[in-house]
């Protein structure tokens, strides 16, 4: 009886190991959360990619018109983009097609600050639809939107990057198939975190 005792549990280990094999294998691999910006490098996981961020560098205490990058962590909102100039695979965000009326308000003291628009518009706005294809694809990201505090900072998106890479006005900047391809791995719940590069 103890011989078959010692069997049966030889047996039932191996079936655990065999299922616990079996569970490793149809779970994918969890991917990197969060999309982590330091200086003029992204990481997502094991993959970097280089990219541009605002000409004032990165700040904690952004204000409107400074050129920086805010520190911290930001959720991604949505995606726009230009229908008649880029396809995109099926993304885990909504996403709509830009028009050439979509604009977004900079002005601090109106009450669409830092709210999409149609243009034209009584106060300051920039336009979303652009000739030279850096916001053929856009990440709207949650900075300064809940709540939105007026000065703090406006139109904070990830988007394409110019082929030099030349600093942005304080959006962080990725090249066209890069972006593209962040998006696709991107889930709900990352993040694109901006952090100083380490002195």
């Amino acid at each position: 009886m103890r011989h078959i005792s010692e069997r049966t549990m030889m047996t039932r280990r191996t079936l655990l190991a065999g299922c616990g094999a079996l569970l490793a294998a149809a779970t994918p691999a969890r991917a990197a959360t969060d999309i982590v910006v330091t200086g003029n490098t992204a990481r997502f996981g094991r993959a970097r990619y280089r990219c541009a961020i605002g000409h004032g560098g990165i700040r904690a205490n952004k204000k409107e018109g400074d050129g920086a990058t805010p520190a911290g962590a930001w959720p991604i909102r949505s995606v726009l983009y230009r229908a008649d100039r880029v396809s995109l695979p099926k993304l885990a965000f909504e996403v709509r097609a830009l028009t050439p009326e979509d604009g977004w308000c900079d002005a601090p003291a109106d009450p669409m600050y830092n709210r999409q628009i149609k243009l034209p518009y009584a106060a300051s706005a920039e336009k979303l639809w652009r000739d030279d294809g850096i916001y053929d694809v856009i990440v709207v990201l949650g900075y300064n939107d809940k709540p939105i505090v007026p000065g703090r900072g406006s139109a904070i998106f990830m988007h394409i990057a110019r082929p030099t890479y030349s600093p942005t006005l304080g959006c962080v900047a990725l090249a066209r198939e890069n972006l593209i391809e962040v998006l696709a791995r991107a889930t709900p719940t990352t993040r694109v975190v901006v952090r100083k590069p380490a002195a």
